[in-house]
Parts: structure tokens; sequence; C-alpha cells
């Protein structure tokens, strides 16, 4: 356990004394708060639908942005050989810096807590569809946190592992959108690959079990892959 605590230490010391956690964190709240509050007042509306419609389009580029180093500097530098020579495991290492990603994603989602709170001052706010759209918020971060950590563990080149994860973040965030371009008999099927989709339902404030079980398969299909990545580069 305490070799999973000094990776996830290590990773969230790296992000907090440079400056890549506070420019990715403040592109975020920029574009959010713009989008947020140029929507709240055109419609006159007291929710919070504007900011959670475009959350996964926005996390499918700022959440690769967070991940991309977390293997690809290390295998870039040569630092990566020197951890294995630690009595760590794989699982630790692996699960240490998607922990540090994870908290790293909610720490981008703590100030925009702001939203919601302004919205109940100014008007009556339905409070079920916030908190179901933070959860929703948490399940997807974790999902692409996952998944960015994947790429990140294909490559010695931290912007290829941005665009690699930010590609397949993209596809399972639209997806969905795009059934017509798919035969009637796989639309179920199709469906269900998209994030957006089950995104959606929990935002709503409607926490289905399929809906918990995609994430958390996306969570660990993308480190079991991140895992025989790893295993290859031995």
């Amino acid at each position: 356990m305490w070799q999973f605590t000094h990776i996830l230490k290590k990773e969230l010391k790296d992000y907090f004394i440079s400056p890549i956690a506070y420019i990715v964190i403040s592109i975020f709240l920029i574009i959010t708060g713009w989008f947020f509050f140029s929507t709240f007042f055109l419609y006159d509306q007291a929710n919070m639908r504007a900011f959670f419609s475009l959350l996964p389009i926005i996390f499918a580029f700022v959440i690769p942005a967070i991940t991309m180093r977390l293997f690809a500097e290390e295998l870039n530098m040569g630092s990566y050989e020197i951890l294995l020579t630690m009595p760590v495991t794989f699982s630790d290492i692996i699960f240490g810096k998607f922990a540090a990603g994870f908290i790293m994603t909610g720490a981008m989602l703590l100030p925009t807590l702001a939203y919601p709170i302004s919205i109940a001052f100014i008007g009556d706010l339905d409070w079920g569809p916030v908190i179901g759209g933070y959860i929703g918020a948490l399940l997807l971060g974790g999902a692409f946190s996952a998944i960015g950590v994947f790429a990140s563990a294909l490559t010695h080149n931290q912007i290829i592992a941005f665009i690699l994860g930010a590609a397949i973040c993209f596809v399972l965030t639209l997806i969905d959108k795009m059934l017509f371009f798919f035969p009637e008999s796989i639309l179920n099927i199709v469906e269900y690959l998209g994030a957006d989709f089950h995104f959606r339902n929990v935002a709503r404030g409607i926490i289905d079990s399929r809906d918990l079980i995609y994430f958390i398969s996306v969570i660990f299909i993308s480190l079991y892959s991140t895992y025989l990545a790893l295993q290859k580069k031995e």
C-alpha cells in the first residue's frame, strides 16, 4: 500500500510544482466559465444543463493533456527503468499514476462548484441534476484518465500520447451522435459504447447499474491494457 501512496504523492507533487496543472485548470475554468455564463444569462434558466452538456467534449481534450506526461515523460527520460528497480509492482505504478490523474480531474472540477452556488443565490436551483452531473463528471473523468494513462504508456512522446488519448476520448464522446453511419442491427451496441450517452443518463440524476458498469469497464480495460503495454517494455 505504501508503494502506491509513494507513487501517488510523487505524481501529485510533480503536477503542482510545475505550471502544467495551473495552466490546464485555468484553461478549463476559462472555457467552461465563458460558455456557462454566456448561455446562462442568454436563456435566463436556473440550471446547469449548458455546463454539463459541454463537459464531455471538453474533458476529451483536457484530461489527455493532464495524463500525457504520466508514463511518456519517464519513458523518454529513462527514469522508468529506475522506477522498476524499486520495490514496486506494475499495479502500484499504474494505480498510483491513474489516481493522480483522477485527483487532478477532481481538483479541476472543484472550483466549478461556484457555478451552482451562484445560481442558487439567483434562482430556484434543482440540486438533484447538479449532484448527478458531478457524479457523472467524476465517473467520466475516471474513465478518460484511465484512457490517458494507457495512451501515455504507449509512447515516449507526450504530444503523441495526448493525440492518442484525445482521439480515443473524442470518439467515445461522439460515437453515439453518429448512429446513422451504422446498420440498424448494431445501433444499441454502438450507443452503449458512447461515453456521453452514459454521462447524460447519470447527469439526469438517474444512477443506473448499466452506466456504472460501463465506466468501471472502461477504467478496467484501459488500466489492464496499460499493464500489458508496460510488460512489453520490460
